[in-house]
């Protein structure tokens, strides 16, 4: 190789390295201007401080520093926490602020959490914010809780927790392949004045997206009850906590609730709908092993076969079992 070659490929991966390092960025990185920031405040006392607070301590809203802000958003990009106040905020109405007003808000945010100001603006399209996280170390690891947690033994079994949990709000996600949470409700003969809710068995109290949020957070902080030492299946065998397979299995279910909490956010009905099927394979999976029985010539489970009860539970993907 010439030596005019090699100082050309020294120039490419010097060049290729300085970009990249431009490119990532942390909120210590000066990422806002003050000018920027001062903006942000004037909207947040308009439209932010009566829901968390005049100095962002929370009062009907969460507060929006220290760890319990930090704890939530430090391992997302800039780019998530712009979307949700451009998507879900404010609370009432939701979607009136432009991306600019909301990065301005971030701006703020920033600043009053002490992260340094810089000499650009924070700029407001999605790639570039998706760029700048949050520095490492930022929220220290929980301390051991004293004393020993109290422990509460199951009350129903794993089938009656999929049917009381997981089933309906695994459905309401999945009613959004086909129908659109923020669409207005139309009447119906039912209810002629004010129409239905997003699912039939919402009770209108809550917006359609806050339903399908409300549904992901259910399923992703509900999943490690399927861990619960001492839980039974419909046939009374014990669930099977410590099978390593189990334990992947549930995790896969939380991952995947946790994505489809951030999509919803977005309040893009395509993102879910193309999500819903990550949700429906984390569930198939678990089921293949645990809880289905094929019919004869890999039919369809018989819901009417006493051997899909008797033999939930049981690893069908191990020889021994």
């Amino acid at each position: 190789m010439s030596r005019q070659v090699v100082i050309a490929v020294a120039i490419v991966v010097w060049a290729t390295t300085l970009t990249n390092a431009q490119g990532a960025r942390t909120v210590r990185d000066g990422v806002y201007t003050d000018a920027q920031a001062a903006r942000g405040q004037a909207i947040y006392q308009k439209q932010c401080a009566s829901c968390h607070g005049a100095k962002l301590e929370g009062l009907q809203g969460p507060p929006l520093l220290a760890d319990v802000f930090l704890t939530h958003w430090n391992t997302q990009p800039l780019s998530d926490l712009a979307g949700k106040i451009r998507n879900t905020m404010p609370a009432g109405a939701a979607g009136t602020l432009s991306p600019q007003q909301s990065v301005d808000l971030v701006s703020f945010i920033l600043k009053s959490g002490g992260f340094p100001a810089g000499k650009t603006d924070l700029a407001a399209d999605e790639a570039t914010l998706a760029k700048i996280t949050w520095p490492a170390g930022l929220v220290a690891a929980a301390a051991p809780a004293s004393g020993q947690a109290r422990v509460y033994p199951p009350l129903g079994n794993m089938a009656q927790l999929m049917r009381g949990i997981f089933f309906p709000n695994s459905n309401l996600i999945f009613t959004v392949q086909t129908r659109d949470p923020g669409a207005v409700a139309k009447p119906t003969a039912d209810n002629p004045n004010a129409g239905f809710s997003f699912v039939d068995w919402g009770a209108g109290i809550y917006g359609g997206w806050e339903l399908v949020d409300n549904a992901a957070l259910a399923l992703a902080d509900a999943s490690p009850l399927m861990l619960t030492p001492n839980i039974r299946c419909e046939n009374g065998r014990l669930a099977p906590v410590t099978d390593p397979e189990w334990i992947t299995f549930t995790e896969e279910l939380i991952a995947v609730s946790r994505r489809v909490y951030r999509l919803s956010q977005t309040r893009n009905q395509e993102a879910v709908a193309e999500a819903t099927g990550d949700l429906s394979d984390a569930c198939a999976a678990c089921h293949g092993v645990y809880r289905e029985g094929r019919g004869r010539g890999g039919r369809a489970p018989d819901p009417t076969d006493p051997s899909n009860k008797a033999n939930r539970c049981m690893s069908r993907s191990s020889p021994t079992k």
